[in-house]
């Protein structure tokens, strides 16, 4: 079952175009990567996804109810981290936490409970000094608590990344792929190895149009395959190995890359290897990324 389905979408401000009758949808207990460039249209889409603003025709649904614009009904099913969230910054984040609660008509009971479990799984359990004291990764994985805090069925997060170090980054994907099994997550980014990490399914939107979307096997798949690197005993073995394929790099004096081979391509090439008695040091498939296709899409 799906808990997001967004149907032939377009939005426009003025004459330009920023979502071109876009459709996907997003299964249950999933964590689905909306991948592009930055201005290609994915923060619009969100706030279509959160009533915040109103599609020019098409329609999205959340938990299978339709979204309206102006109207919160199926944001009660939502939690949001905005790419930079906003705090009330005197507070500590248990204060926080259950000012949200509050706001959000949660009983006393829950919102002490939920937040102790939360602040224990964004690591910020004895964290209790005020918020204006937090770094950036710190104010990132408060976001998500808050976010979580009234056990939303579908999380979304715009860019939780971008601005975070290597650690902070970790952190973030770590606590995300966590909750999937009581949440269906939705991220945004342009960091596509973030996505590889932690990612069921992905999107690729460019100039407001899904460019491609499916499970990261059949993006990949969709390549047409991947890139077979040799490494030679002798630089004259890769050199005259090489002037057997038209689709091939020469990596240094000893190494080549064949370009875009099968598996059953791959198993060509060993068995040539084999006739013409060239000892090699190694023979490795190169898989290819979600970023060898976003920028063969870009050329």
């Amino acid at each position: 079952m799906d808990i997001l389905k967004i149907s032939h979408i377009s939005k426009s401000f003025g004459i330009n175009k920023v979502i071109d009758d876009m459709s996907f949808s997003v299964p249950k207990h999933s964590i689905f990567g909306f991948i592009g460039n930055n201005g290609a249209g994915k923060t619009t889409t969100m706030k279509m996804i959160l009533g915040l603003l109103k599609a020019d025709k098409g329609e999205i649904f959340v938990n299978e109810e339709k979204v309206t614009f102006g109207q919160n009904c199926t944001n009660q099913y939502i939690g949001y981290l905005p790419d930079v969230p906003q705090f009330y910054e005197f507070l500590t984040p248990m204060e926080y936490l259950r000012l949200c609660g509050e706001i959000a008509g949660m009983e006393k009971g829950e919102i002490r409970k939920k937040s102790e479990q939360l602040l224990e799984l964004t690591g910020l359990e004895n964290a209790n000094k005020r918020i204006c004291g937090f770094s950036r990764g710190m104010k990132q994985r408060l976001g998500v608590a808050q976010a979580l805090l009234h056990s939303p069925k579908l999380l979304i997060c715009d860019e939780p990344t971008s601005a975070l170090d290597p650690v902070g980054r970790k952190e973030i994907l770590d606590i995300l792929l966590s909750v999937k099994e009581h949440t269906t997550v939705i991220f945004s980014t342009h960091i596509l190895s973030d996505v590889e990490r932690i990612c069921d399914r992905a999107a690729l939107l460019r100039k407001g149009r899904i460019d491609t979307i499916g499970t990261l096997e059949d993006i990949r798949r969709m390549r047409g395959g991947d890139n077979i690197e040799i490494e030679f005993c002798r630089a004259g073995d890769a050199q005259m190995f090489a002037a057997c394929y038209k689709d091939v790099m020469l990596a240094g004096e000893t190494k080549i890359i064949l370009e875009g081979k099968s598996e059953s391509e791959m198993i060509e090439v060993m068995g040539r290897l084999y006739e013409k008695h060239l000892p090699i040091c190694r023979l490795e498939r190169l898989e290819s990324t979600l970023e060898d296709l976003f920028l063969e899409e870009s050329e």
